[in-house]
């Protein structure tokens, strides 16, 4: 039997097959194949990789009357075409002749399985913290598996609409002249430039109770355009990081509180927050982020929580294939001789971040790389770049925080000890957001390995295969695409 889990609809719509062995057989994102940025509905690409599989139950990741319901309090409105999971399934899956039993789950349930049935744990406290679900904008569960392996779930705390740190982030983001939904990880690169400390300014007039997390105002349609324009962009984006930290630690502290387990699983978009993950280890003792925490990754929850067992989690590579070997020998040819290279090779990532199958590569040793590769993206000058790096030597080159035993999915920040050595992949702060690579065979890591031997450098600054604006490269088209308009040769 095979599951196939929808996030779709809204924004970044997904999918995901899990067969009746708790096996990924394929997991992809939609605006690859569309090449619409957080594309919200099923691509015909993404249909024709979903139809290759025969598909036995279709799971989708919330209850779309309570969304409604919601919206219509909010002022949005109901879309009548939207209120029920058949009429959302009978638009979004084009080409499926039959759609088959369907089960339907909340939204913030969803984040909390794709987090706890895909980690190591057999017992976890669960946050899940987002813009907005249904209702829920923050929870907090305890999860375990019975004597039959069926994980259970219970909730042990809840905010709702319109209290949201994720709708206070995004509001930010809008704010400083970003894209809210989109560019709320351009302004947390952002906060470095600015004067940090100084979250509490904000607070005050933001926030009614702070631990309970209840805000003053409505900020699902941001805030006005004069608020607090006396404050710099990059002063407000710290402040807006400063607060967001603030507010995450309390409702970490008060998931540790009800001391159910020392494993922490933490869920949601806020979680792509990596400069906040960095002090989740001061609260628990082992900590997992599934690399695709946000609304596309609850396609792999609503599957999971269908299978209603442990998930057989590997890696995040699951999405569309480019057969071949990992092209390492042309791509340390490659580095050597230009600096920079782009890869594309084997499956694509699941999550927003590149970890080496659709990846820009480049040497991190360069003064120039780093405005290079900018140049190339078409990003903001002053966004920084990733190091991947092998894992065991991420302790002399980071200081990596407590708790985290590795950052396999570029989920956090750690200080660089060398930062003069590494312009490329240091920020205006002194930090790193570290992949490190472990001993697993993968091309990435093939690759690290022969160009330590060569280069006595266990890293390479590591990017997503796109430039700003655009997804990620999904097949060799695309990566033929990239070769031709920005000049960079990308292999597979």
């Amino acid at each position: 039997m095979n599951i196939l889990g929808i996030s779709a609809g809204h924004h970044d719509a997904a999918a995901t097959i899990v067969n009746g062995q708790g096996d990924i057989l394929f997991a992809g994102h939609s605006e690859r194949y569309s090449k619409i940025k957080n594309d919200p509905n099923i691509s015909h690409g993404l249909m024709q990789e979903v139809l290759q599989y025969p598909i036995s139950l279709v799971a989708y990741y919330e209850q779309p009357f309570k969304k409604q319901l919601r919206q219509l309090y909010s002022g949005q409105g109901i879309n009548w075409n939207k209120l029920t999971v058949k009429q959302i399934l009978k638009e979004q899956l084009i080409g499926m002749k039959h759609i088959p039993e369907i089960k339907s789950y909340s939204h913030h349930l969803s984040h909390a399985a794709a987090g706890f049935q895909t980690s190591p744990y057999d017992k976890a406290t669960i946050v899940v913290i987002d813009a907005i679900g249904e209702w829920e904008t923050i929870t907090i569960w305890a999860a375990e598996y019975d004597t039959f392996g069926k994980a259970v779930y219970k909730k042990l705390w809840k905010q709702l609409y319109p209290n949201s740190i994720g709708m206070m982030y995004s509001a930010m983001t809008q704010l400083v002249g970003l894209k809210p939904n989109e560019e709320e990880y351009i302004m947390m690169g952002m906060s470095a430039y600015g004067t940090r400390g100084f979250g509490d300014l904000l607070k005050a007039r933001l926030i009614n109770d702070e631990w309970a997390i209840e805000f003053k105002d409505n900020l699902h349609i941001g805030v006005k355009s004069d608020f607090m324009s006396h404050v710099e962009k990059t002063d407000m984006a710290a402040m807006a990081q400063d607060l967001c930290e603030n507010l995450m630690y309390n409702v970490i502290r008060r998931a540790k509180d009800f001391n159910w387990s020392n494993n922490l699983v933490y869920m949601g978009g806020v979680a792509l927050n990596c400069l906040a993950n960095r002090n989740l280890g001061s609260y628990f003792e082992n900590i997992w982020i599934m690399p695709n925490p946000g609304d596309a990754g609850s396609s792999l929850g609503a599957a999971a929580l269908a299978f209603g067992q442990r998930i057989n989690w590997h890696n995040a590579y699951l999405g569309h294939n480019i057969p071949g070997p990992y092209p390492v020998n042309s791509i340390l040819d490659s580095l050597l001789h230009s600096r920079i290279v782009g890869v594309a090779s084997g499956r694509a990532e699941f999550g927003p971040r590149a970890l080496g199958n659709r990846s820009l590569l480049a040497d991190p040793r360069g003064k120039d790389i780093k405005d290079k590769v900018n140049a190339i993206k078409q990003r903001q000058q002053f966004r920084p770049f990733a190091p991947v790096i092998l894992e065991e030597y991420a302790d002399q080159y980071f200081d990596m925080p407590s708790g985290w035993s590795d950052s396999r999915y570029m989920q956090l920040v750690g200080r660089c000890r060398n930062p003069d050595l590494f312009p490329a992949i240091v920020h205006y702060d002194g930090t790193s957001r570290v992949q490190t690579v472990p001993k697993d065979g993968s091309g990435i890591r093939e690759l690290l390995e022969k160009w330590f031997i060569l280069t006595e450098c266990p890293m390479l600054l590591n990017t997503s295969l796109n430039i700003r604006g655009e997804p990620m490269v999904n097949d060799r088209a695309d990566a033929d695409r990239f070769e031709k308009l920005y000049g960079v040769t990308v292999l597979s």
